[in-house]
């Protein structure tokens, strides 16, 4: 196939639009693990690791509905020392825990299996995480590495690249964990702008997929408040109820201090029609568009 005829999820999704809010996977915890070699397509997976070792892992963060992602330091240049392994963990209400630890031998990475049972500590600044899994989708190796290294230029020790994220029509991913937030169609210059917005407590609905403790459709909610009436520091805006007829969800959210307005926000969901989602994906599939109907005031 010649580089024309070459077909790009992220390129096809940009052209028709493809909404970027409420699309982010739930999950509050995220476990990372340093590793220095090539990822396989199926990232932790598809590691040649210990068995019991990993069986015990992989249960251990499912368990907990805790999301696994090797990691790396963007660029050529391969660290020494031993690889490091974390926990992260977004207890709502802005409570960030954090435990990291080394390994040298696959048997050292039983210790995520007791700081999944652990609280952790908080005081940890956040990790940032650029999705460059080029063996999982090739639009996240060709737009998630420059993204990676503009990211780690400014912030060396914050950012790392990942396997796979969810979303790869949405290259460059970031994610910014603990706080679970997802931010998407980046390039090496709104990613320096949106991570040095999001670190100052920013939050802007451009680039924003959404909250990963959130349900899509309030995902989408959000992000609307944010796109009206600007940017919102992460904990700046609560829901407080959501109800559901069929498509449509009616969502109540409050502002805290120093946002005190509330908002009744209305939102639809849809099927789009079928398309090729992933570069790999020769199969087409449809998915779920969560559209914001109404925003009042009140």
């Amino acid at each position: 196939m010649t580089a024309a005829a070459r077909f790009f999820c992220a390129d096809a999704a940009q052209a028709r639009g493809d909404a970027l809010a409420g699309t982010a996977p739930y999950g509050s915890v995220w476990v990372l693990i340093e590793y220095r070699g090539g990822w396989p397509s199926n990232g932790f997976d598809g590691l040649d690791l210990e068995p019991e070792v990993k069986g015990l892992v992989f249960a251990a963060a499912q368990a907990l509905r805790a999301r696994i992602l090797l990691i790396r330091r963007p660029g050529r240049r391969v660290p020494e020392g031993p690889r490091r392994w974390a926990v992260l963990r977004h207890d709502g209400g802005g409570a960030h825990r954090q435990t990291w630890g080394t390994w040298n031998r696959d048997e050292d990475l039983s210790g995520i299996i007791g700081a999944l049972g652990a609280a952790g500590e908080p005081g940890h600044p956040p990790v940032v995480l650029v999705c460059a899994h080029g063996l999982h989708d090739v639009c996240c190796a060709v737009r998630g590495r420059p993204v990676g290294r503009a990211l780690s230029e400014r912030w060396p020790h914050l950012v790392w690249e990942c396997t796979h994220v969810g979303g790869d029509r949405f290259a460059a991913n970031v994610v910014v964990a603990p706080d679970g937030v997802y931010y998407g169609n980046l390039t090496a210059g709104s990613s320096v702008t949106t991570v040095e917005e999001h670190l100052a407590d920013r939050i802007h609905a451009d680039h924003l997929r959404g909250y990963t403790d959130l349900f899509p459709p309030q995902q989408a909610a959000v992000a609307a408040v944010l796109g009206r009436f600007g940017p919102a520091g992460r904990h700046e805006y609560a829901i407080e109820a959501t109800s559901r007829d069929t498509d449509r969800w009616r969502i109540r959210i409050t502002g805290r201090p120093p946002r005190s307005s509330a908002f009744d926000v209305e939102v639809r969901s849809h099927r789009t029609p079928p398309y090729r989602l992933t570069c790999h994906g020769r199969a087409w599939s449809s998915a779920n568009v969560y559209e914001v109907t109404s925003l009042d005031v009140g």
